[in-house]
């Protein structure tokens, strides 16, 4: 009489991962907004041009030759030259990596510090929380581009500055959603659960609490890098940002705007990708909030 021999790999399926199969949910949610993914697949786009597109460029940025100045598009200068003979499109590729930087280093310095004091914040409550959000309060009362304005003229114009500037008006925002997340997470059972068994409070807000307070705070990421990178751009713009020969795009759209009838390219291009560079981040971050939105069905 045979014996029937079980096989452990047939008999009991294998577990699958909940966090893969929540980013395969998320993914899954991604793909279906199209208007998400063209956003996304622009600023990956714009990401990878910053990095290797200065090793390509037809002309060195900073080549003058006033032979062809202010020049209109053509086959030899795509995006034709300025006021100094440079060529434009030379230009807007290394101006790109010091536009996204700006973005970037400015609103990762702010969610750090920020999600940090909004933890700390909602997590122990109190007068510590009164006094945190106080000052928060009052950082916000301000305008955002007003205060970095009025911070950048003490420090002094720079990119450095700029990104100093815009990080502190981007803080309170990411306090504010880190604070309104832990105050949801931290009235949960399990969390309690966790107390009485003894887990300390780092290990509380860095295993339990931190998880579940990024979504909130990974779209609101996306979406202040496009306004970081607009706050910068309108420095530069005033002269308070990057300085010249950079050519970072609000300092090149300020050199422009004396030849708008005469040499109208010379505006239009750097114009034109900084309402683009922006115009896809603010996409793509919607496309994430509903994505990581649970009551949004895959």
């Amino acid at each position: 009489m045979s014996q029937e021999v079980n096989n452990p790999s047939t008999s009991n399926p294998p577990s699958i991962n909940p966090r893969i199969e929540s980013w395969k949910i998320f993914y899954k949610k991604l793909r279906k907004n199209r208007a998400a993914m063209f956003g996304g697949i622009l600023v990956l786009l714009f990401i990878i041009v910053a990095i290797i597109g200065p090793y390509f460029t037809p002309y060195d940025p900073g080549q003058t030759n006033y032979q062809v100045k202010l020049a209109p598009p053509s086959a030899d200068h795509w995006f034709g030259t300025d006021h100094h003979g440079r060529d434009i499109f030379s230009r807007i590729i290394h101006g790109m990596g010091i536009t996204l930087m700006i973005g970037f280093a400015s609103v990762f310095a702010s969610a750090i510090i920020g999600t940090t004091i909004g933890i700390v914040s909602g997590y122990y409550g109190g007068r510590l929380d009164n006094f945190i959000m106080r000052i928060m309060d009052v950082l916000l009362a301000f305008p955002g581009i007003l205060l970095a304005l009025a911070i950048v003229s003490v420090l002094g114009p720079s990119i450095e500055n700029v990104i100093i500037a815009v990080a502190i008006f981007s803080v309170p925002v990411f306090a504010r959603i880190a604070r309104g997340s832990t105050l949801s997470v931290r009235k949960l059972e399990y969390i309690d659960a966790v107390k009485a068994l003894g887990a300390s409070d780092s290990r509380i807000i860095f295993k339990h609490i931190l998880p579940n307070v990024t979504s909130p705070l990974i779209v609101q990421t996306t979406l202040s890098i496009a306004t970081a990178i607009l706050s910068a751009s309108g420095l530069s713009f005033i002269g308070l940002g990057a300085q010249p020969p950079s050519p970072e795009w609000g300092a090149m759209l300020s050199d422009g705007r004396a030849y708008l009838y005469q040499a109208g390219h010379v505006a239009f291009f750097p114009g034109m990708m900084i309402v683009i560079v922006v115009l896809a981040f603010n996409i793509f971050g919607d496309g994430l909030r509903d994505a990581l939105d649970p009551k949004m069905k895959a």
